[in-house]
């Protein structure tokens, strides 16, 4: 019964977190849009911690996924502050960003809204931070998704 219990409360905490998604279509493929992004994460000197193909990663284990990537990425002049408020937002830290293909073939960005990750760990003195942070991610993908 309590491994039923936990279950219930692992599934209606990551739905929770799903509405703190951040969704972009993308006019290109899974890897051209990764490769776009990442590219530009590099010509802005943000450190890229890892990207992972999880459909390749699935495809290893005999269980195909539709094109999905995410890359792992940060910058600790920003993200320090909301850790010196907070580190338990190191959980979430550093940032990422998924980029996937649905069942219609349509390719999507997305990430984590920085003010509901602010939110969610009570980070209440770092405004200018998180909208900061906001801004960039929002170019970002945007560049990357054209």
């Amino acid at each position: 019964m309590k491994r039923i219990f936990a279950l219930i409360l692992l599934l209606v905490g990551a739905a929770a977190h799903a509405d703190d998604l951040v969704a972009k279509a993308s006019a290109h493929s899974v890897k051209e849009t990764m490769d776009k992004f990442e590219g530009i994460l590099k010509e802005k000197g943000i450190n890229v911690v890892a990207r992972w193909d999880h459909a390749a990663k699935g495809e290893g284990v005999g269980m195909p996924l539709k094109p999905t990537e995410v890359i792992i990425f940060g910058n600790p002049k920003l993200g320090t502050p909301l850790m010196q408020s907070n580190p338990r937002v190191g959980a979430d830290l550093p940032l990422k960003v998924l980029v996937w293909e649905d069942a219609q073939g349509k390719v999507w960005l997305g990430y984590t809204d920085p003010e509901k990750l602010a939110a969610r760990y009570g980070i209440k003195d770092r405004d200018e931070v998180v909208k900061k942070i906001g801004g960039a991610l929002d170019a970002m993908t945007s560049a990357a998704g054209k």
